[in-house]
This record gives C-alpha cells, sequence and structure tokens, in this order.
C-alpha cells in the first residue's frame, strides 16, 4: 500500500515539476527580434532599386518584394548560376515604373536693380608758400613772415584726372576748391633767388567735406641777398610800406594841425 502510495506521488512530483520547467521556460524566452524592410523608392529614371546583402539570395529577395524568381533573373541578366553569386552592395533592378515627366517648374524673373551710384563727395585744398626768413619752417609772427609771391602750386591727383597749377602772391593762400575725395600730389616751385626749407611736395587725402591747409617755405638763398642789395625795391615788403604811408599821412595830420593853431 505504501509502495503505490510512493510511486504515484513520484509521478505527480514529475509531472509537476515538468509543468513548472516548462512555463517557466515560455516566460523567460526573450521574442524574436523584428526584421524590417524597406521598400525601395524609384529612381528619377523610373528603375526600383534593390542593394544586395549579406546572406541574401534570389528568393529571399523575390519572396521579399513580391516578385517571382524569373523576374528577378530577367530583370538583372541572372541566367545559369548567376544568382549563386550575388555580389554585397549590387544593385538588382525590381521593377520600373513611369518617370515623372511633368512640366518643369515655371522660373520666376527676377528683377535686376540698378547699382547704386557711390556718392563722390569734394574737398577744399588751400596752399601757402611764405617766406621763412629764420629758416625754422614755421611761420613766426614775429619776423613778420608773409606769403611769397612769384612761386608756383601744382596739384595732381593719382588717376590724371586733375592737374592743376597756380601762381603765388604775397597777400594769401592758394586755394583749390571742389576737388573729388581722392589722393593728390601738391608740389611747389619757389621763386627765383630763394631756397625751400622743407620739402617742396606733399601727398595727402582728401575727404568729402574736409579743408586741408598746408604750408611750404622758402628761404632768401645769398644769390638773392646780394640781388636785394643791388636792388632795393626787390626786398620791399608791402607790410612795411603800408605802416609807412600811415606814418606819413599821420604826421602830415599833425603838420597841418600844428600849421592852424599858428595862424590863431
Amino acid at each position: 500500500m505504501h509502495k503505490h502510495l510512493l510511486i504515484i506521488f513520484s509521478i505527480l512530483c514529475a509531472i509537476l515539476g515538468i509543468s513548472v520547467f516548462y512555463v517557466a521556460g515560455s516566460v523567460s524566452a526573450n521574442p524574436d527580434l523584428q526584421v524590417y524592410y524597406f521598400t525601395p523608392t524609384a529612381q528619377p529614371d523610373g528603375r526600383i532599386i534593390y542593394i544586395v546583402k549579406e546572406n541574401d539570395t534570389c528568393i529571399s529577395i523575390s519572396l521579399i518584394h513580391n516578385i517571382s524568381e524569373d523576374q528577378l533573373r530577367l530583370l538583372n541578366d541572372l541566367g545559369g548560376d548567376g544568382c549563386l553569386f550575388l555580389r554585397v552592395g549590387r544593385e538588382l533592378v525590381l521593377g520600373t515604373v513611369e518617370p515623372d515627366t511633368g512640366p518643369p517648374p515655371e522660373l520666376t524673373a527676377t528683377p535686376i536693380l540698378p547699382s547704386p551710384t557711390p556718392f563722390n563727395g569734394t574737398a577744399d585744398l588751400c596752399v601757402l608758400l611764405f617766406e621763412d626768413i629764420n629758416g625754422n619752417t614755421l611761420i613766426d609772427d614775429d619776423t613778420i613772415e608773409l606769403p611769397l609771391e612769384g612761386g608756383a602750386v601744382s596739384v595732381n591727383d593719382r588717376i590724371g584726372k586733375v592737374s592743376i597749377s597756380e601762381k603765388t602772391n604775397n597777400l594769401e593762400e592758394i586755394c583749390f576748391e571742389g576737388l573729388d575725395e581722392g589722393e593728390y600730389t601738391v608740389s611747389v616751385a619757389v621763386p627765383s633767388g630763394y631756397n625751400p626749407t622743407m620739402r617742396n611736395s606733399a601727398t595727402l587725402k582728401l575727404s568729402a567735406g574736409e579743408i586741408v591747409r598746408i604750408d611750404f617755405g622758402a628761404q632768401l638763398s645769398s644769390a638773392g641777398e646780394a640781388e636785394a642789395e643791388d636792388n632795393p625795391e626787390a626786398r620791399r615788403s608791402p607790410f612795411l610800406g603800408i605802416m609807412g604811408g600811415l606814418i606819413l599821412v599821420v604826421g602830415l595830420g599833425f603838420g597841418l594841425y600844428a600849421i592852424r593853431i599858428q595862424r590863431r
């Protein structure tokens, strides 16, 4: 009796163990990874191209893309053993579709706008040639260094469009108005009997709206001094002449006033 019970109990335990093992195996088993198949897109010429991947065969390709193996062979010239030597990366034609032959998009003309005209302003340039009596290259009021006549000033631009010359006088500087902005060269010729006390040319850049002033000095040379001694009128200063005239007028006035007082 006890032996029969033990046998029955053993059989039940075995059945229960097998059932538990089966259930545990079913729960813990990982589901198979899903395989994604991509449908090729038609090329511009209408051909549908598939790129051969590793482990591909003619049968697998035809099944995935729903075409017959014979059609796949025909489209890609895979007669005989061609399907046995599929190279990874090879392009296979799966079919053809009608390419899009619709009208090309209309081109919209873009209006060509005129280029803006660059603004070119003007500037003024004033040049002074003065008698540098002490030769220090500066205009000294103490020594009455006045404008020097008999010289010449030339102004030329870089592109050769402007070439102007003016003679200097003993009254004021020489001004060139309305010059286009740009780079200019200014040069000075001193009168006969004088030597320049500084550079006699300069290059400068004029910007719109500017008034640029530049000075040049000249000193009487030894030959000029000898000539002035022989010709005293050559050294006459207009300023001194004016002062002398004023003194003469004042003297005459006092003389007339004195004569009238004596007559009374």
